[in-house]
């Protein structure tokens, strides 16, 4: 019995980690962003990836406050894909889920894989800013 509560527990955590995320990338919002002046933040993850959530609760963070310390992060654009999806990976030359991109003016100016220090990719924005 012990085994069944196991095993159902590592499901429902597994469950989790896979609804917290989605695809929101849309090429034209990513377009029109960039032509805004925007900083774009782009991140990959792929289903039942744990490192991938916890990069994105972190990124969710960043969006959600709106601000690191006394730095404002109100002229940045978030967006997410399942690394699954060539049309998208392809696009961004990304071939890993738990890829973190950074784009500025229509040039990618920052790109890690398998980042997730609050502090790493917090510091990563703030000097992309």
């Amino acid at each position: 019995m012990k085994k069944i509560y196991v095993l159902f527990f590592c499901i429902l955590a597994f469950s989790v980690n896979a609804l917290e995320k989605k695809t929101n990338f849309d090429k034209e919002l990513f377009d029109k962003a960039q032509l805004e002046g925007k900083l774009v933040v782009v991140s990959s993850w792929i289903k039942y990836c744990s490192s991938c959530a916890g990069q994105m609760k972190i990124l969710n963070k960043a969006k959600n406050e709106g601000e690191l310390s006394d730095i404002k992060f109100d002229n940045i654009e978030y967006f997410s894909f399942d690394v699954t999806n060539k049309d998208i990976a392809n696009l961004l030359n990304v071939q890993y889920q738990t890829t973190l991109l950074i784009f500025r003016d229509n040039k990618e100016i920052y790109r890690s894989v398998g980042e997730t220090t609050e502090d790493l990719i917090y510091e990563a924005i703030k000097s992309s800013i």
